[in-house]
């Protein structure tokens, strides 16, 4: 895994890059990649590459010439059948001069053209780049597992794997984008192409976008999550076999396609414990297993870490979070992400991943994907509840099934039962709508919009965003009502925060690249075509799984009730040590300079919040959790990026890779 970057200038002009900007892209990307660093530039494009050594450790550097001589590439990520298209490649009378994937990648765009990209199996973000057709070629994985931001002014288009890289040159503008802060506080992240920054995008996963000399561009779609074509497996024990077989298949690609050891996550619940048995399986020698461990008992897991560790016969390690390391490491967990949140999950992932590198392990797979597509979240039986609901909404007897849920909630809605249940009415009238699994969470995400600005509300109005729902693909309508449900899942908090904010910019601010074998191709597929029935079957959630499981791991762990991965929120940030940083972000004067929020009511807020602390009533509600946390990295994202330098890193690195094209060879 790595950082990549790079400017390409359109039209008749040379490209013109002060000679500092090159190093501080390739220096703000250098915790993504500290192995190698290497640049290729020419009178119309700069390629730059921070490499995390994986594969091929001597052969791998980047930017990388194609076997022909005709194009440059520069790679984020991973090819995980690449062993398997080189040998078609070879067939075909391709030679390599190297065994690493990204020469495969580019040989197999060399034959294929973008139609390659259909055929990869893993997770990258690439720039091709062809000097004598000045083309430049952008593509992104299926889900977004890896990034890839844009910039354009005027002629010039900057491209990288993060958002401070295009921040390392000083004429890029920086602003907050109202439309994408608008986004977060609806779907919890923004939804590609739209980003926090004002005049930066994304490219949107499963896409592949193509610059012309002039700057004109295409864009195509390659693949998007379907539910349209439904098998149906002789039973269930039939699907579990083959569910097996694949993710068994997609486990070891990822642990034996790596020159390094690859270690793996374990959170004790039924995700994670299946891929590391499945890992172990796949690696008979020294197996790593890393677990998260919170004081507050609300949060923590250890029991079911330490038992499922203690069948793998691996080297465990733990960290233990308390609430005032996450205070501690939040603005840097803020820098990782490039982005406001508004949950505190990510911070622990943070420290976690610290402890990876630490214990000399680059790249773990995690439990990534399967809730979305194989039907693990609360989410997804609220839904079916409140469907079941409205066929009969003065029924007194069907709302009681929302009794059944959260079991791990210290503070569970049901205490607030006529609360909740007009919580969960919202919307019922009209349960064909596209959005109405997800329409009480994004209408309570929304509420936190009370506290924006005069100026902020007005900016919103006047930018707004896309709105993702009136995008939807035109089968969308003919699916399952899970599948409704898993799609919209899937293309925000799941791409958007999941593998972006919690996921790769946690792993990677460490150096440690994730794998997720839910999100090999074939495991996916396979899981969408699937009766919803196999994935949740009245509130019983993940059922394929679960009878895949069986005589996998232990009983204890396939019988337990889900516990979704959270940690301890707004309480973090008051009491007698909390870090002096959160009173200067959330003071009057720096609400009122960043612009986003009213000061009153943040003000407001956050004494609400401190007064909690100090009379010792820890109970924080959802919505002041998502708000001050929300609120509070809004402010450190304005701060760390907008009115303050984000500083590039150390720039005192020696290029490995050197390639000067701007002289014209005689």
């Amino acid at each position: 895994m790595c950082g990549m970057g790079g400017i390409v200038g359109f039209g008749d002009a040379e490209l013109s890059v002060q000679p500092g900007v090159s190093r501080a892209m390739v220096a703000a990307l250098r915790h993504r990649g500290p192995d190698e660093f290497g640049m290729f530039r020419d009178r119309h494009a700069v390629l730059v590459h921070a490499r995390l050594s994986i594969i091929d450790l001597a052969g791998g550097s980047q930017p990388m010439q194609s076997a022909e001589g005709d194009l440059w590439v520069s790679f984020n990520g991973e090819i995980f059948n690449y062993v398997e298209l080189r040998a078609e490649l070879e067939q075909k009378g391709y030679r390599f001069r190297t065994s690493s994937d990204t020469e495969v990648l580019v040989t197999a765009f060399q034959a294929w053209g973008s139609e390659c990209f259909r055929r990869f199996n893993g997770q990258w973000a690439v720039a091709i780049w062809n000097p004598a057709l000045r083309q430049l070629v952008l593509s992104r994985d299926r889900v977004g597992v890896r990034p890839l931001y844009m910039h354009r002014s005027g002629s010039i288009l900057r491209f990288a794997s993060e958002v401070k890289a295009l921040f390392a040159d000083p004429a890029v503008r920086r602003e907050m984008n109202p439309g994408g802060l608008d986004q977060i506080l609806t779907y919890w992240s923004t939804v590609a192409p739209v980003t926090p920054f004002v005049g930066v995008e994304q490219l949107r996963p499963g896409h592949i976008r193509v610059y012309g000399p002039a700057g004109e561009y295409h864009e195509e779609e390659y693949w998007r999550p379907s539910f349209s074509t439904l098998i149906q497996p002789r039973s269930l024990a039939a699907a579990a076999e083959v569910l097996r077989a694949k993710l068994t298949e997609a486990t070891r690609l990822r642990m034996v396609r790596a020159d390094v050891p690859v270690g793996s996550y374990l959170s004790g619940g039924l995700d994670s414990s299946v891929i590391a048995r499945l890992g172990r399986e796949a690696c008979p020698g020294d197996f790593r297993t890393f677990s998260v461990r919170f004081e507050d008992a609300e949060f923590d897991e250890t029991e079911y870490q330490r038992a499922m560790a203690a069948t793998l016969d691996s080297r465990h390690e733990e960290i233990v979070v308390c609430r005032g390391d996450i205070a501690r490491v939040f603005p840097d967990v803020i820098r990782h992400a490039e982005s406001p949140i508004l949950r505190t999950a990510p911070a622990p992932l943070f420290l976690l991943s610290r402890l990876v590198r630490r214990s000399g392990i680059k790249a773990v797979l995690t439990g990534e994907g399967a809730d979305e597509f194989v039907g693990g979240y609360d989410l997804f039986k609220e839904g079916a509840i409140r469907r079941f609901w409205a066929r009969d909404p003065g029924s007194a007897m069907r709302p009681k099934l929302f009794d059944r849920m959260y079991p791990y909630l210290a503070r569970s809605p049901r205490r607030a039962k006529g609360m909740a249940l007009e919580f969960w009415r919202q919307g019922m009238e009209d349960p064909d709508a596209p959005g109405f699994s997800h329409g009480p969470r994004w209408r309570s995400t929304s509420a936190l919009k009370r506290f924006y600005s005069d100026t902020m509300r007005r900016r919103v109005a006047d930018e707004p965003a896309p709105d993702f729902v009136d995008a939807l693909p035109p089968e969308f309508a003919s699916w399952d009502p899970l599948g409704k449900a898993q799609y919209l899942e899937i293309m925000t908090l799941m791409s958007g925060y999941l593998l972006s904010s919690q996921g790769d910019r946690m792993l990677m601010a460490n150096s440690v690249e994730g794998r997720f074998p839910f999100l090999d191709v074939d495991v996916m597929e396979f899981c969408d075509s699937l009766p919803a029935t196999y994935k949740l079957a009245g509130l019983k959630e993940k059922v394929v799984l679960k009878e895949m499981a069986k005589g996998l791991i232990p009983e204890t762990i396939i019988r337990r009730s889900k516990q979704p991965y959270r940690a301890p929120d707004a309480a973090c940030f008051f009491g007698a040590d909390a870090p002096d940083y959160v009173g200067e972000m959330l003071s009057p004067e720096c609400v009122k300079s960043a612009g986003l929020f009213d000061p009153e009511r943040v003000r407001a807020l956050a004494g609400k919040c401190a007064e909690r602390v100090r009379s010792g009533a820890m109970e924080f509600g959802n919505s002041d959790n998502m708000a001050l946390v929300g609120i509070l990295s809004a402010q450190l994202t304005h701060s760390l990026f907008i009115s303050h330098s984000i500083g590039a890193g150390s720039d005192d690195f020696p290029w490995t890779t050197m390639i000067d094209r701007t002289v014209p060879v005689s």
